[in-house]
This record gives structure tokens, C-alpha cells and sequence, in this order.
């Protein structure tokens, strides 16, 4: 029999996010890339829509962009986003639970749809008190978890980003780098934790939808060849 027909019709690992790349150290390299710009966007709309709403504020000294933003926090947010839309699949690959609910790029948008209004309803509507708000957000934090996402790994590493994500604000704010219009829990907003564990949720999904798509790419280029 010819060494051919021994060869598998599909690799056993996923191979690179674009077909003339082999390496799969290159392939994270790209993923990488793109979840960064794609953290670096979000984090300019939303950072707009909360100076906006007066609820950032950064020293004077620091405001250089033009969307008054420190220079510091998009590369920050887009470095956060790339570790977590790595972290997603690689978790889920570990514990070998592949998440398949609603594996499209259409639910991928809904799902960010849902985060920038989520952040956008922190920032414009009107509540009575900051406990209010907090528990409108944790349930519509929780819905988009429950509406794209389902999986306990998924909730796990949400809630972890979240507790590390307002562990790290609060060092800052109490540093001086920046602060918040009348913080009401120590010294940031208690309903924080919430647009953290939606963001990361979405990152998360961006980020299995992307490892999803250079498993398709190989496997269609492996039937090709």
C-alpha cells in the first residue's frame, strides 16, 4: 500500500489560523494580534461613553488621546483581551469540554452587541441608587453568559477576570493613577465586577470563535489536498 493512502484525511491538531502558515506558534502570534485590536477598539468606545457619563476621571496630566483617555488604557485592555481570548480555548481544550453553543461569528456580534449596551446602560441610565444598578448589571451580565456562552468554564474564568480585573482598578485608584465620580465600594464603582465578567465573556467567545475557524481552514485544506 502507498505511504499516501496510510496518510490521515485530517491533521490531529488544529493547524494555522491562515493556510500558508505552519507554525502554530505564528497561529497564536495572529489570534493574538487581532483579539488585541480588537480589545483596543472596545476599550476606546467604551472609555468614551464613561467620560461622557462623568464617570472617569483621569488626572489632566494624562489625558492625551483624543478621546480623553490615559495613553495607557487601550494597550492595556487590548493586551487583557488578547490573554483572555487565548485563555478561552485553551481551556477549554484542557478540560476537554469543546464549547459548541452557538458557534457562529453572527452570535459572536450579538454577543458584543450586548456588552457595549450593557456598558452604555451603566453609563446613561438613570438608576436611584448604585445598588440598583449594580443588580440590573450582574443580571444582564449573568443573561449574556447564559444566552452565549453556558458553559462552566466559561462562568469560572468570567468570575475570575472579574475579581482580578476590579482587584487591579481598585490598586490603581488607591495609587492615585485615576479615579471614579463617587466610588461606593472602597474606592471603585461596585458595579465593576459586572461589565469585567461581561467583557470577559466576550472576549471569550471572540476568541473560541476565532480557534474555531482555523480548525475549519486546516481541516477544508487538508480534504483539498
Amino acid at each position: 500500500m502507498a505511504e499516501s493512502d496510510a496518510m490521515p484525511t485530517l491533521p490531529k491538531k488544529c493547524g494555522p489560523y491562515i493556510s500558508s502558515v505552519t507554525s502554530r506558534g505564528m497561529n497564536l502570534v495572529i489570534r493574538g494580534i487581532v483579539l488585541f485590536f480588537i480589545g483596543v477598539f472596545l476599550a476606546l468606545v467604551l472609555n468614551l461613553l464613561q467620560i461622557q457619563r462623568n464617570v472617569t476621571l483621569f488626572p489632566p496630566d494624562v489625558i492625551t488621546s483624543i478621546f480623553s483617555s490615559a495613553w495607557w488604557v487601550p494597550p492595556c485592555c487590548g493586551t487583557a483581551s488578547a490573554v483572555i481570548g487565548l485563555l478561552y480555548p485553551c481551556m477549554d481544550r484542557h478540560l476537554g469540554e469543546p464549547h459548541k453553543f452557538k458557534r457562529e461569528w453572527s452570535s459572536v456580534m450579538r454577543c458584543v452587541a450586548v456588552f457595549v449596551g450593557i456598558n452604555h446602560a451603566s453609563a446613561k441610565v438613570d438608576f436611584a441608587n448604585n445598588i440598583q444598578l449594580s443588580l440590573t448589571l450582574a443580571a444582564l451580565s449573568i443573561g449574556l453568559w447564559w444566552t452565549f456562552d453556558r458553559s462552566r468554564s466559561g462562568f469560572g474564568l468570567g468570575v475570575g477576570i472579574a475579581f482580578l480585573a476590579t482587584l487591579v482598578s481598585q490598586l490603581l485608584v488607591y495609587n492615585g493613577v485615576y479615579q471614579y465620580t463617587s466610588p461606593d465600594f472602597l474606592y471603585v464603582r461596585s458595579w465593576l465586577p459586572c461589565i469585567f465578567f461581561a467583557g470577559g465573556i466576550t472576549m471569550g467567545n471572540i476568541g473560541r470563535q476565532l480557534a474555531m475557524y482555523e480548525c475549519k481552514v486546516i481541516a477544508e485544506k487538508s480534504h483539498e489536498d
